[in-house]
Formats: C-alpha cells, sequence, structure tokens
C-alpha cells in the first residue's frame, strides 16, 4: 500500500475513511505476525508507513468531526471548553471593549460638567 496523503483523504466521506481505517488496521496486524515469524525485510518496513497512514486517517476523521461541532454551535451563547477559541489566559480574562469604555454616571456626569479645557499654543 502507496503513502496515504492527507489532502486524498478529505476528500472522502466518514464512512470511507473508517473502513480504510479498518483495512490498515488489519494490515498492521498481519505485518506484526510476519514480524514474528521472521517476515522478509521488505514487510517490517512497511510497519513504519502503515502506522503513519493510521495515524493521518485518525486525524482527519477528528479533524473532519471538530468541524461539525463548530458549525453546530455557530452562532448559539454557550460552546464547549475544547472548542472555544484558545488565545492566553490573560486575553481570555481582559475586559471586553465594551466594559472597558463604560463609565460610571457620575464620572459622565463630571466629563460633561467639566470637559477637557482646549489651549491654543503659540508657536
Amino acid at each position: 500500500m502507496a503513502k496515504i496523503k492527507a489532502h486524498e483523504l478529505r476528500s472522502k466521506g466518514k464512512a470511507e475513511l473508517l473502513a480504510q481505517l479498518k483495512d490498515l488496521k488489519q494490515e498492521l496486524s498481519a505485518l506484526r505476525v510476519a514480524k514474528v515469524t521472521g517476515g522478509a525485510p521488505n514487510k517490517l518496513s512497511k510497519i513504519k508507513v502503515v502506522r503513519k497512514g493510521i495515524a493521518r486517517v485518525l486525524t482527519v476523521v477528528n479533524q473532519k468531526t471538530r468541524e461539525a461541532l463548530k458549525e453546530s454551535y455557530k452562532g448559539k451563547k454557550y460552546v464547549p471548553l475544547d472548542l472555544r477559541v484558545k488565545k492566553t489566559r490573560a486575553i481570555r480574562r481582559r475586559l471586553t471593549k465594551a466594559q472597558a469604555g463604560a463609565t460610571t454616571e457620575k464620572a459622565a456626569k463630571k466629563a460633561r460638567a467639566f470637559p477637557q479645557r482646549k489651549y491654543a499654543v503659540k508657536a
């Protein structure tokens, strides 16, 4: 079996991917049996290729699942933690722009009553 390319896997459906995963796992178990029984060196080197192929298929399946979940939660008020934007802890706890720009009623009255003075500086 040739090396599996991720972009080719992305065009397949979930059922096809799971079927391919099952085939790869069967092939891997057969190769491991061949290794124990003293198989040909080309079979031993193929184990790595099959393992990487399994990893690629699983990666694409997980990516597709995450994309589908993100799409289903789009526009909702609450989103699961693992689907939220990571950023940094400090950014996540920072005040929103509306909260940062908000002033108390007293401060707003004071600003209206005593606006910033404008000075004409002589050049």
